[in-house]
């Protein structure tokens, strides 16, 4: 309806969701199955940002350990997916992180960190049992490596629209177009104005807005925690015109602590252990990252030729790709907090406004914990006894420890 100023009021929530990316969508639903809820989007499309440019990984030995913890938490939905998804989400991707001679120290102290009954797919091989691997690395290059065989490739597209349509499917409505220019109170309902002069009435708002998440903060007059986006440029490069092959004989050697059968590999994503490049196959090529993270303020990320050159020549250096030529080039932000765990949780001094922020480079293999745990903790105050029993507790997301950190 219009009120009599002309501005075009609309129906009051339970919930609104400022964000439509993995973050926003997936809360949404997960909040939408007792209230109502809407997400209100500033761009015309859904993930425009950061999920519709991610590498598309699941890797349970990337990220801290609260990162870790939600992650494990996060393989069911994966390998089972709810109904309102619509057809698999994965595909078997072991990650390989290969060690020169300077980097195998720092490599032996990250399997220590993440080695365990938790990631009993974990273990280390040699040069030789990576190159069988992935017969893309240079003979010689490799002196140590630890191999993940339990790292996925996701679905991105089909996991934000099968989020996208179960929130649909239980009333939720999105918005696109529709910043948040401007909120006020008005007794417990926060108005919100959008771009266009319409305004959106909640009990509860959600900021799960990414790298603007405390732009957007300070519309509601809350202090800033601190989110840091940090761009990371990613490329495409064409496949080598002969491809090598992976060994099964080799490969099978090097899979003792895996209580699987497995054929040849001929597919992973390879990453260096000082992390300053990644690659995987992708279609007819690769894509490859420089793994940069430059601060960059909230924006429409471009990628960073610079980087794209140093990652060439380190890629030419550890691997038989021979990159000439680029082929497609983008860049996305992601959002970190001081500790690099996400902050999820009530705002401490602002009333009705939620806090579903710092994903950091792990929100989509992150996506169905952390949405049930910031559902859990938006209605109950507290987390999913799931995730409680990982060791991840509500004060370790809480916004507010970021500027205690600082």
């Amino acid at each position: 309806m219009t009120g009599s100023r002309g501005v075009q009021v609309n129906s009051s929530f339970d919930v609104i969701v400022i964000g439509g990316g993995i973050a926003g969508v997936s809360i949404a639903y997960e909040l939408a199955e007792h209230r109502s809820v809407a997400i209100v989007e500033r761009e015309s499309t859904l993930a425009f940002h950061t999920t519709g440019r991610s590498a598309a990984t699941f890797l349970e030995s990337y990220g801290n350990s609260t990162v870790r913890a939600i992650t494990r938490a996060s393989r069911d939905f994966f390998l089972s997916p709810p109904d309102f998804v619509d057809g698999p989400l994965i595909a078997d991707l072991p990650l390989l992180i290969v060690a020169n001679d300077t980097e195998v120290p720092g490599l032996r102290e990250q399997y220590r960190t993440v080695h365990g009954p938790a990631a009993s797919t974990i273990e280390l091989v040699d040069g030789a049992s990576a190159e069988a691997l992935n017969p893309m690395l240079r003979p010689g290059y490799t002196a140590l490596a630890m191999v993940d065989y339990g790292s996925l490739e996701l679905d991105v597209h089909g996991l934000h629209q099968g989020y996208l349509r179960g929130l649909r499917q239980r009333g939720g409505v999105v918005k696109r177009s529709a910043g948040v220019v401007a909120a006020r109170r008005e007794g417990s309902l926060w108005v919100l104005t959008d771009a266009a002069g319409n305004e959106h009435r909640a009990c509860t708002v959600v900021n799960a807005a990414g790298a603007w998440c405390d732009e957007v903060a300070t519309t509601f007059g809350a202090a800033p925690i601190g989110i840091a986006p940090l761009r990371r440029t990613a490329f495409m490069v064409p496949a080598p015109r002969d491809l090598p092959s992976a060994s099964a004989s080799a490969v099978n050697r090097t899979m003792t602590a895996v209580n699987r059968t497995m054929t040849a590999v001929n597919r992973t994503m390879t990453m260096s252990a000082s992390e300053d490049f990644y690659f995987k196959p992708d279609g007819a090529g690769f894509l490859c990252s420089p793994a940069d993270e430059t601060l960059t303020m909230p924006s429409d990320a471009k990628p960073d030729d610079l980087e794209i050159a140093r990652a060439i020549e380190r890629l030419n250096e550890a691997t038989l790709l021979a990159v000439r030529s680029v082929s497609a080039s983008w860049a996305g932000l992601r959002s970190f907090t001081v500790d690099r765990s996400p902050a999820v949780g009530p705002d401490p001094t602002v009333d009705g406004l939620f806090w579903f922020a710092g994903q950091g480079g792990y929100g989509i293999q992150m996506a169905p914990a952390l949405a049930r745990a910031g559902a859990s903790l938006l209605a109950a105050g507290d987390l999913p006894d799931n995730l409680l029993a990982t060791g991840v507790t509500a004060a370790g997301l809480a916004p507010d420890r970021s500027a205690l950190a600082a």
